[in-house]
């Protein structure tokens, strides 16, 4: 297949080579923060992930989409991502799941991938550097760098509201209602609550008040996409509901629960991206393999009314918090992944017994 040459550009200036493939855009280029994952599978639940919105995702691992794609693996209606990037794009999917190549899955749904480029090189820059905003496209060079130098990263962004639902909807029919505000929800997450759980998803600017009057036994903080820091108004809304019910954060719901708590959150180098990343629990001392994706994290020491539960072994990074009289806890990595396969599904558990027993079970 011949493709058209394409160029990235980076926001300091620093340009790769390649192949466009994928959508090819009216525009000729995308934009958005350059992040790197390290899964070495999974590559359709990444980038159905609505909290890639607003980014562009280089995977690390060099051959993408040899199993090709399967509805079945969509964590969302559609991919929130602006841009893939990867060594080698796989032309041929073998997989008695397969329905189609992931290039004509990215096609239909117009986002852009560039192929061909030296993933290796880009990791290790956005390693040293951090994540940047920047830009690729098959259009010339200069229009490529002419994009890079206007692209935007996520600070400040409230990127929620355009992947949230908006309307509230209903699974599940266990004894026990949820209410999970609905950030960026994956549908995983929605599958494993409502094994458990009545579980109503609602959008993200409900209020304290819509949440009391849908009579819940527990609320749900679900992941989702950008900055905390410009999300004083969803804080403000799990303030009002700390302490009156019974409270389960992940991703950027931990974030916010911790924020809602007394924290502050600040933005990490490049992030955590990828499905190894080793946890430990300080209670039992026991370490978790774990999913994640966020560039955002709770700043150590901030904590007014919880404590760390949780932390990251590569970096030390705040991976989970508690508050036994507030009756909620949250982590930073995603429990219904399954990297380990299944380390943190203890979680569900745990929630579960919050909200039958009234009391916070630490193992």
């Amino acid at each position: 297949m011949t493709r058209p040459n394409a160029t990235l550009v980076l926001a300091d200036g620093t340009t790769f080579e390649g192949y466009a493939g994928g959508y090819l855009p009216e525009n000729g280029t995308t934009s958005g923060e350059f992040v790197f994952n390290t899964a070495l599978s999974g590559y359709q639940e990444v980038i159905t992930d609505p909290s890639y919105a607003g980014q562009i995702i280089a995977f690390t691992y060099p051959h993408i989409g040899n199993y090709g794609v399967t509805p079945l693996d969509d964590e969302s209606s559609r991919p929130w991502c602006h841009g893939v990037v990867v060594r080698e794009l796989s032309e041929v999917a073998s997989n008695w799941r397969s329905v189609g190549t992931l290039e004509d899955f990215l096609v239909v749904h117009r986002i852009p991938v560039m192929l061909g480029v030296d993933t290796r090189r880009l990791t290790r820059h956005l390693r040293a550097h951090g994540a940047l905003p920047g830009a690729f496209g098959h259009v010339s060079p200069k229009d490529v760098d002419a994009a890079a130098r206007v692209a935007v990263g996520t600070d400040g962004q409230d990127l929620v509201t355009m992947v949230s639902t908006t309307e509230r909807y209903r699974r599940g029919d266990g004894d026990l209602h949820v209410v999970a505000f609905d950030y960026g929800i994956k549908s995983a997450m929605v599958d494993q609550l409502a094994r458990r759980f009545t579980l109503s998803v609602v959008p993200s600017d409900t209020s304290a008040d819509q949440v009391r009057e849908l009579g819940p036994d527990g609320v749900f903080l679900s992941n989702g996409p950008g900055d905390p820091a410009a999300l004083a108004g969803n804080v403000a809304v799990i303030e009002q509901l700390v302490g009156t019910v019974p409270i389960f954060g992940i991703c950027l719901g931990h974030q916010l629960l911790a924020s809602a708590l007394g924290a502050t959150t600040f933005k990490l180098p490049f992030g955590h991206h990828g499905s190894n990343h080793p946890v430990q629990d300080l209670v039992s001392g026991k370490i978790e393999i774990t999913a994640q994706n966020h560039n955002y994290a709770v700043t150590p020491d901030s904590l007014d009314r919880a404590v760390v539960s949780h932390v990251n072994l590569n970096d030390g990074v705040i991976e989970g918090a508690s508050s036994i009289e507030e009756r909620c806890f949250s982590v930073q990595y995603h429990p219904e992944a399954g990297p380990g396969p299944h380390d943190a599904r203890y979680l569900f558990d745990r929630f579960e017994h919050l909200l039958r027993d009234g009391a916070l079970e630490v193992r």
